[in-house]
């Protein structure tokens, strides 16, 4: 049983930072860390952060140049720092990896913007 655990999210004010965390367990197989998404009330889920193959971080256009992506190899956590964030930035924010053809979703942890 793969674990995608979220934390991390809260209530900020406009040009705030929070730093979301996604820890997985459950598996001694090799686990690929695909990206961040974000679902807001009423919209598709949006992704927000791709990690290629390769190992690099894709960003929306909407978030580029305030989020960022890093990871911590030894806890088998991923991370998405987020700053000057907006209201728009309003969502549930989940993780996603692969192991070989099967997908895992994290629970999600929700971040609050207010104006």
């Amino acid at each position: 049983q793969v674990q995608l655990v979220e934390s991390g999210g809260g209530s900020v004010q406009a040009g705030g930072s929070l730093r979301l965390s996604c820890q997985a367990s459950g598996t001694s197989l090799r686990l690929n860390f695909m990206g961040w998404y974000r679902q807001a009330p009423g919209q598709q889920r949006e992704l927000v952060a791709h990690i290629t193959g390769g190992g690099s971080t894709i960003y929306a256009d909407s978030v580029k140049g305030r989020f960022t992506f890093s990871r911590d190899n030894a806890k088998n956590t991923v991370y998405l720092q987020m700053n000057s964030l907006k209201p728009e930035d309003t969502a549930v924010y989940i993780c996603r990896a692969e192991i070989g053809i099967y997908n895992y979703w994290g629970q999600g942890t929700q971040v609050t913007v207010s104006s």
